[in-house]
């Protein structure tokens, strides 16, 4: 083997070794960088809210649970970037990215972290959805008034008619015979009772 030949193989072997080197180092240092990326964009900078409510809290068009909608939620210990505070400290205002603007949430579901939020006067409230009106005709249709009817008169009853009854026996009728058959048949019983009690004797 010539010294020519030996030369090219071990410049061969080191060129190999040294480009090895190279793609190793670059793919280390590359897998390091989108890690620090990651990092940095997972984590908020400036002020920021954590939900730490248990369950999903809503977020809100605004300030308030009457005059505001739900426009999403936000799961518990999830972190958003944190814009203002409400005049009277209830509610926080984010930067709501599914909707691509801001929304409210309740202060006491999340914990603040990073500074002191500036005070944010609340967005104008939606409009109310214009009430029906009842048609007037249609409403007349059914105001149905009473007719007016004659009241009932007291007519009072006849005058109570009481019977008269006249006593038409007399004396010595038949009622006086019946007392002396009655008294005939006591007379009789009592003398069949001496006589029966006599002849036991």
């Amino acid at each position: 083997m010539t010294i020519y030949v030996m030369k090219r193989f071990w410049f061969k072997t080191l060129l190999g070794i040294l480009t090895a080197l190279g793609l190793g180092v670059g793919t280390f240092l590359t897998s390091e960088q989108v890690t620090v990326r990651a990092q940095e964009a997972s984590t908020p900078t400036g002020i920021f809210v954590t939900v730490t409510y248990t369950d999903p809290i809503n977020v809100r068009g605004g300030p308030s649970t009457v005059f505001y909608p739900i426009i999403g939620q936000l799961a518990s210990g999830e972190v958003v970037p944190a814009l203002g505070i409400s005049p009277g400290r209830e509610w926080i205002q984010i930067s709501y990215a599914p909707t691509g603007g801001t929304g409210w949430v309740y202060s006491s579901f999340v914990s603040i972290s990073g500074g002191e939020l500036r005070i944010v006067e609340p967005p104008p409230t939606p409009t109310a959805l214009v009430t029906s009106t009842i048609d007037p005709t249609l409403a007349a249709a059914f105001n149905v008034e009473p007719t007016q009817t004659r009241l009932p008169t007291f007519t009072p009853p006849p005058p109570l008619e009481v019977p008269e009854f006249n006593d038409t026996s007399t004396r010595g009728s038949p009622n006086g015979v019946f007392g002396i058959f009655i008294v005939g048949l006591g007379l009789m019983g009592s003398i069949g009772l001496l006589v029966s009690y006599v002849l036991r004797r």
